[in-house]
């Protein structure tokens, strides 16, 4: 991933040094087990433990010649430790260790997720019980339909985040999974109880059946998750989006100071962090559908998942997590208009009050059918009309006047009644 989205605590994960010490732990920790178990020597393994090392760039000039990362860094690791090197990596193959370290990776990068949702949470939880009164409309197809609080809609946003955590700690369980099993996965070479004492000390448990490698399908669930979550972040993004046009205007991206919003027009103040989201979940997304092909691979193994992976696992943590972050700021410093949602809310009269007409005209005993067609009359009179007043409308017809008081219409265009049952949301959510 490009420096611009790559955060350094995320960042850091991912590179080639992060990724040999994986491997190095790996392989010290199979040796632990060979030593429990009396297959190698206990002072082999302390010299193992007091010379390995290895040097990147190293890895990468011998890798150069031999073709073979693993080989590479195994020979790297080889010239610090000296005649004890020749218990690592015993009975082992490439992808017990490409594996295994892997899922290092990934739960680290998962941990380091998960740590950032929490702040996430406690944002838009925050943010929802700061507006749980805040009264605005609420929209379906993009028209406006009745009335809810901002509140209200953040309570929404918090649900789906809450569920995004729980999917993600479900997920770090099957991913949480190491193999140390040898070529095409069979225990020839190296016995079950290796693997077992070397998962534990990895924090890892051993794959229930591998081949060569662990199967794909923990890996595509994995970054399948990652995409959910990204696609809840791209929806709560939308919506903020949508709320900024200038002609709604209900909510704003925080505006800094020194910002400018375009080389040619002075006024504008766009929505560039929403929509940066919205371009980084379609990327997180496609990688979702790689990971799925990846899952198809020959026989016990091939290789064609390898450069895939290569891209798209530090791809799609980097980017999840830059978009937590981004999520956080942009959420938490929002700046919200309620003058402008009152405002939208009641254009064309209250218009959006016409449901409560005509129940409360149906409670009185007029026919549904009847009093949908007094009202919808009235609402399309003064529908995207600049003076258009349904209330006004209401108020004077006589239709309605021999049926409510001007106490009952005045009750139909009272938002709280909208509003009287949304405690109990706030209530599950602990807002």
């Amino acid at each position: 991933m490009i420096e611009r989205y790559t955060l350094p605590e995320m960042g850091n994960l991912w590179t080639d040094a992060y990724k040999f010490k994986t491997w190095l732990d790996v392989e010290i920790a199979v040796c632990e087990a060979q030593a429990d178990l009396g297959y190698i020597p206990s002072d082999a393994v302390r010299e193992i433990k007091a010379k390995a090392n290895f040097d990147p760039k190293r890895v990468l000039e011998i890798e150069a010649e031999v073709r073979h990362d693993v080989i590479a860094f195994l020979t790297n690791v080889n010239e610090y430790v000296g005649d004890a090197g020749r218990y690592i990596h015993l009975g082992m193959t490439s992808s017990d260790v490409l594996d295994t370290a892997l899922a290092l990776q990934m739960v680290a990068s998962l941990d380091l997720i998960l740590q950032r949702l929490e702040d996430l949470i406690a944002v838009i939880r925050h943010k929802a019980g700061e507006h749980r009164y805040t009264v605005m409309i609420g929209r379906s197809h993009g028209i406006h339909a009745e009335p809810i609080t901002f509140g209200f809609k953040l309570a929404g946003w918090l649900a789906e985040v809450l569920r995004n955590k729980e999917r993600l700690l479900n997920v770090r369980k099957t991913t949480a999974v190491g193999k140390i099993s040898g070529a095409v996965g069979t225990y020839a070479n190296i016995e079950p109880r290796v693997e077992a004492l070397a998962c534990e000390k990895l924090g890892l448990k051993p794959d229930t059946a591998s081949t060569q490698v662990i199967s794909r399908d923990i890996h595509a669930e994995y970054v399948q998750q990652l995409a959910l979550l990204a696609a809840s972040l791209e929806r709560f993004a939308v919506e903020i989006r949508n709320l900024q046009k200038t002609d709604v205007l209900e909510v704003e991206e925080y505006f800094s100071k020194g910002q400018k919003g375009s080389s040619a027009m002075p006024h504008k103040r766009n929505p560039i962090r929403s929509e940066r989201l919205t371009g980084m979940a379609r990327m997180i997304r496609s990688y979702a559908v790689a990971t799925v092909e990846n899952v198809a691979l020959w026989h016990e193994r091939d290789i064609s998942h390898s450069s895939v992976e290569r891209v798209m696992l530090p791809d799609a943590c980097i980017l999840t997590h830059f978009m937590i972050v981004e999520s956080i700021d942009l959420i938490q410093n929002l700046l919200v208009y309620p003058d402008n949602m009152a405002r939208n809310m009641n254009c064309y009269g209250g218009v959006v009050f016409s449901q409560r007409v005509m129940l409360t005209l149906v409670e009185k005993g007029m026919r549904r059918e009847d009093a949908y067609r007094i009202v919808q009359e009235n609402a399309h009179t003064a529908w995207n009309k600049i003076d258009g007043n349904f209330r006004d409308l209401i108020t004077h017809d006589g239709r309605v006047k021999e049926q409510l008081s001007p106490a009952e219409i005045d009750a139909c265009f009272n938002p709280q009644h909208h509003l009287q049952h949304l405690d109990e949301v706030y209530q599950r959510l602990g807002i």
